[in-house]
This record gives C-alpha cells, structure tokens and sequence, in this order.
C-alpha cells in the first residue's frame, strides 16, 4: 500500500513528541526545585541561604528562591492558645496545685530573631520559653501571698503573674495576649480549714444580724411604750375637777333624755311605794 503522508508531516512528528516530553521534564524539574514559595496570612518567612538567614522578614506574598541554595522558612504569627499546670508553695508554706491558660502570638518583627536563636518554629519557641518562663513566674508571685489570699486577692494574682510572665516572653520574641488562672487547688485539710472557717464566719454574719434585729425590735417596742405612758400622763393632766362635773352633768342629761316619764314602781320591804294613777 501507497504512503500518501508528506516527509515534512513525517518528520515533524518525532520533534513534537520530543518537545513534549521536554515540556514535561522542565515542569518536573521545577517542581522538584520549586523555585516559588507562597506565605499566606498569619505567617512570615525567613530565607536561608545555604544555611546563613537573611536580615528581612517575608511577609504574605509569592516569592522567589534559588533552588537548592535558599530555603524559605515559615513561622506562625497567629494568636497561639497554652495550658499548663505545676505546684507551688504560699508564703504560709501551703502546698498549691495551679493550673493556668495563655493565649500568645510570636512578634512578626521578631522573626528572624527567634529563628535563629529559639528554633525554626512557633511551637518550639513556646516550649522552650513559655513554659519554663510560665512555671517560674508562678512560683515566685505565689511564694508572696498566703494561701487565703490566693483566693480573697485572684485578681491581683492573676495580674502579678501575668506582668511578669509578659516581660519573660517579651525578652525571646513572645507577646502575651491573655492570661487566666483557671484553677487553685490546696490540701485537702486545708480546703476544709478555709470551709469551716467561711461557714464561721457567714454564722458570725447572720449572728450580728439577727442582734440588730433584736436590738431595733426591742427599741420599737420601748418607744411604743413611751407614747402610750406619754398619752396617759396627757390625759390624767387634763382630768380636773370642772371636767368631772362636765362629764357628770352630761351624764345627767344622757339619762333624762332616755326617761320615759314613769315613775318606777316598787313593791317589797315594810313601807311599799304606791303606785300613783296619773290618769286619775
């Protein structure tokens, strides 16, 4: 059979497979490369030429790196949440179990410095500051109240702990965004002391209450008592020797009035009253 294809259709097949899989190849070698490094928000970058890091801080962008000479790094800038919890002693020598929660966020204008003197990533510079910085700070603003004033005196605890924390992690590249204590635990004898002795203080409380109540009713009743003994004395001033004829006058007249005109008739003993006939 005749081959009717032209010898530049024939000859030009082979280069376009040959272009293709040149094509191909250059795709695959810049992927393995991958001279472009995207930062997205929340994070920063520290370029590393073979090893030794640059000055700047890369914020969120594309940016270009020579293959295989630099290395971009990316760190989290992002507020960051921390629980921790360890035991202290109070001024009084209690033995506290105190359990606290953080919220932070690694200075963007720190990058590069804590990259290269804490570690290539937020979560290593928390656990090689935060932590041990959280543990001192708490022991030492604990060691300076009692265990009462632990709990009578939290916000101010809370606030000692957290300035002190705060210039510990300021120092490395950390900033403190919130500070909570979430917890304070004691022995179990001294948690029972601290219970009976608000129970004795809230019975002292309704104590006191009651005694003024007491106190309010018994002088309401002495000065009921004044008016009533006040009254009487006004009235027995004002009883003289008219009023009484007054009064006895009226009565007088009250009794007149109620008269029906009969003469009361009574019989019995040894001279009997007759009863006169008015009609006659």
């Amino acid at each position: 059979m005749a081959d009717f294809t032209s010898p530049s259709t024939r000859s030009g097949a082979p280069k376009l497979i040959k272009a293709i899989f040149i094509g191909a190849a250059v795709l695959i070698a810049l992927s393995a490369l991958n001279p472009i490094t995207v930062i997205s928000a929340g994070e920063r970058g520290v370029k590393a030429t073979f090893g030794k890091t640059d000055d700047m801080v890369y914020g969120p962008g594309i940016h270009f790196k020579v293959p295989m000479a630099q290395t971009m790094h990316l760190m989290d800038v992002r507020i960051q949440k921390g629980e921790g919890e360890g035991d202290a002693a109070s001024r009084d020598l209690q033995s506290v179990h105190t359990r606290i929660a953080i919220n932070y966020h690694l200075d963007p204008v720190r990058v590069v410095d804590v990259f290269r003197n804490i570690g290539p990533s937020t979560e290593m510079a928390a656990d090689r500051i935060i932590i041990p910085a959280a543990q001192e700070a708490v022991k030492a603003i604990t060691a300076k109240f009692t265990a009462e004033e632990l709990i009578t005196r939290r916000t101010e605890v809370r606030d000692a702990i957290s300035a002190l924390l705060r210039e510990k992690m300021q120092r490395h590249g950390l900033l403190l965004d919130e500070f909570a204590i979430v917890n304070f635990a004691f022995s179990r004898s001294f948690a029972e002391a601290i219970e009976a002795k608000v129970k004795a203080e809230q019975e002292k409380l309704k104590a006191e209450r009651d005694l003024q109540r007491i106190e309010v009713e018994a002088k309401q009743k002495v000065a009921s008592a004044r008016a009533e003994a006040d009254a009487l004395a006004l009235q027995r001033q004002q009883i003289t020797t008219d009023l009484l004829a007054l009064r006895r006058i009226e009565n007088e007249r009250d009794a007149i009035r109620k008269w029906d005109g009969k003469m009361p008739g009574v019989t019995g003993g040894s001279v009997p009253f007759i009863n006169v006939d008015t009609k006659r």
